[in-house]
């Protein structure tokens, strides 16, 4: 798969984790708002390594590890959000989970210099 594509398609999942992120908010389905808007944050990541060094992270320690060394101020955000997230496997998450984890994403897009890519979502 050439550049390109790969960064177009990080992009677009981002958005669509976004938006169901969104989306669960306004139905009070807070786990799943969490969850989703985690993975648009990770995924943005991902997106973020993959332009710096056109290789994709397989794993959650992986990318906490390619963050600590490339964009070490959004593992800081990252790794705030991560327990957050894990809670949802087996625990109720609330509108501040919810909340936290969108403004993550937020903060994420501020220092990852990516508001023009995803404009249409904030």
């Amino acid at each position: 798969m050439e550049f390109k594509q790969k960064d177009q398609i990080l992009l677009e999942n981002a958005k669509e984790f976004y938006l169901s992120g969104k989306d669960n908010l306004d139905k009070k389905r807070f786990n799943a708002a969490t969850d989703s808007y985690f993975k648009a944050l990770v995924t943005l990541c991902d997106l973020a390594i993959y332009n710096s060094i056109r290789r994709l992270p397989s794993n959650h320690t992986e990318r906490f590890d390619l963050l600590k060394i490339h964009f070490p101020d959004v593992l800081k955000i990252v790794s705030k959000l991560f327990k957050r997230y894990r809670r949802t496997y087996n625990m109720k998450a609330d509108i501040d989970d919810a909340n936290a984890t969108q403004e993550g994403f937020k903060e994420a897009v501020e220092l990852l210099k990516l508001k023009e890519k995803v404009k249409d979502l904030l």
